[in-house]
């Protein structure tokens, strides 16, 4: 697995790989589809995204993660979003971006990076608690567009803390 910058080039190929998630539902806070100009100006090239990184199998991309500005956080916090093709499923992509990401975030300075995790997003919950990341924070009852209740669980990632996982090996 060869793991890069993203470029906006990708984000045709990244949108079909996101809006497939999106609709599969119940993992995503995401509900809506992107097009491919949303999704750049989402995860690579607007005004909040910081770095985005892809993962690249028999040429095709086959996931990616960003660290984001959204919904201004606090000094030191970005958001990280991960996302990995469902339709064939490579095992192992989050855990080949994050290296990348976590050095990224930090070169940029960052004191922690922040995940938000739809509470029945067992799988997420479990990748990201893998990967370091600590609850501290979670948002009772978060309505999806269909008025269904969904807990968000806050985790956190100290960049500075020498976290070790499994991919730093």
């Amino acid at each position: 697995m060869h793991i890069r910058n993203a470029v906006s080039s990708d984000a045709e190929e990244l949108s079909a790989l996101l809006n497939e998630i999106i609709r599969a539902g119940g993992t995503t806070a995401l509900e809506t589809p992107l097009s491919a100009a949303e999704f750049a100006d989402w995860f690579i090239d607007g005004k909040f995204p910081l770095v985005c990184h892809v993962a690249e199998h028999d040429q095709s991309l086959v996931g990616f993660q960003s660290l984001s500005l959204y919904g201004d956080p606090p000094k030191g916090f970005a958001d990280i979003a991960t996302f990995a093709r469902m339709n064939p499923k490579t095992v192992g992509v989050g855990s080949a971006l994050f290296p990348a990401t976590k050095a990224a975030a930090k070169e940029l300075g960052l004191e922690f990076i922040n995940a938000t995790i739809r509470a029945d997003n067992v799988s997420g919950l479990g990748y990201y608690a893998k990967m370091g990341f600590e609850t501290y924070d979670r948002l009772l009852q978060v309505p999806l567009l269909d008025g269904t209740p969904v807990d968000r669980i806050k985790k956190r990632f100290s960049v500075g803390a020498g976290h070790h996982t499994t991919a730093d090996a």
